[in-house]
């Protein structure tokens, strides 16, 4: 009769551990059904691609093509005391000018 005992109550635990197991992942799987489902109806909401006749057009002068310039750079102005430093919305908007010389500088081989 002890044998039987045993037995019963170790195979319990086995059982236990098969039930949370199967409704764990019965859980993680109805998330993920969730998941789609709603991944769909949100995608059916959205706007579809635009039509061909909706699509940006090119400029009657053509492609707009990359301006590179070297500028003057701008004096950064002081406060009155000098010893507070100005935060960006204190700074007035300034724009650089070009440079009389457009020559790039570049790194020489004995440099860096």
């Amino acid at each position: 009769m002890n044998r039987l005992a045993t037995t019963t109550v170790t195979a319990l635990p086995d059982v236990s551990a098969a039930v949370v197991s199967f409704v764990g992942g019965l859980v993680i799987a109805l998330a993920l059904i969730w998941a789609v489902w709603f991944g769909i109806r949100t995608r059916r909401r959205e706007p579809g691609p635009p039509a061909p006749e909706e699509q940006p057009k090119l400029p009657d002068s053509g492609p707009v093509r990359e301006v590179q310039e070297v500028r003057e750079p701008e004096e950064m102005p002081k406060t009155d005391d000098n010893r507070h430093r100005l935060t960006p919305h204190q700074l007035k908007h300034q724009s650089s000018r070009p440079s009389d010389d457009q020559h790039r500088p570049r790194w020489s081989g004995d440099s860096g």
